[in-house]
């Protein structure tokens, strides 16, 4: 069925290859501590680290969609990996990201727009929905791949902080947008399997479930057992509260660049 898309719609952008450059040096900056301020090259890695991990989130989504049967994936230019080819820039792109900087709260906004009437059968559908936040789920183990593999003493450390805190924005992103909210991947997971009328009377709620997500992450009690589970989580995979903790601190480099206990004068 992939046939049908041309090469040219599958050639990966250089937006995305930029991205991709711009992670690799921030990274190679904060390894060897080139940077005259490691905050900064530790926000640069984040940033462009947490904005490739939403074009494969994406690009998960719309490959899914095109083996479904939807061709006119590759039309769209969704297969290039190119975030400017997104249905909402400013909701998958520029709104995730200010909420990484507020709040250290990874969530992927819908963006690739799939023809679903072209795709048959639920298991499909439900997979379709699947593959973005299973795609944050194979991040996070690849960014943690030095802690549950015990050779992080060999990561220097500030690096070291860098992956554990955006390894825990694809942990978070994985579970928010896993929640059976309208509006969410977790939601399009059993739409399929709901009966017509249920997804009628669902369906005008479904622009609010992401705004409905935060507005109830801002009640402080849910707020703490939420980030509670993350660390839970961030824990059975070998990363500490304290290497998370100190990534965010790093992250914000605007605050001034943070005092390591032992390291600091």
């Amino acid at each position: 069925m992939t046939t049908a898309v041309s090469r040219r719609d599958r050639r990966i952008s250089p937006v995305f290859l930029s991205l991709v450059a711009i992670m690799v040096v921030s990274a190679w900056a904060v390894w060897t501590d080139y940077s005259a301020s490691p905050g900064l090259a530790v926000f640069l890695f984040v940033v462009s680290g947490w904005v490739v991990s939403l074009c494969l989130h994406e690009y998960a989504h719309a490959r899914t969609a095109l083996h479904g049967g939807d061709l006119s994936i590759g039309a769209k230019g969704y297969l290039t990996l190119n975030p400017l080819k997104y249905t909402h820039v400013a909701l998958s792109i520029v709104l995730p990201v200010v909420f990484v900087i507020m709040g250290g709260i990874g969530l992927p906004g819908g963006a690739v727009f799939i023809e679903r009437h072209r795709i048959r059968g639920r298991w499909k559908h439900s997979l379709i929905s699947a593959a973005g936040p299973l795609t944050n789920v194979l991040f996070a183990v690849a960014l943690t791949a030095p802690f549950w593999l015990g050779a992080v003493d060999r990561v220097p450390e500030v690096f070291r902080y860098a992956l554990a805190f955006l390894a825990m924005l694809q942990v978070t992103a994985a579970i928010l947008n896993s929640l059976p909210v309208p509006g969410l991947d977790g939601y399009g997971v059993i739409e399929p399997w709901l009966s017509y009328r249920v997804r009628r009377q669902v369906e005008p709620y479904a622009p609010f479930g992401l705004l409905a997500v935060f507005g109830v992450l801002w009640i402080p009690e849910v707020n703490q057992g939420f980030f509670d589970a993350i660390d839970a989580l961030m824990r059975a995979m070998g990363v500490s509260a304290w290497d998370t903790y100190w990534g965010q601190e790093f992250f914000r480099f605007w605050q001034g660049e943070p005092q390591l206990p032992g390291v600091s004068s």
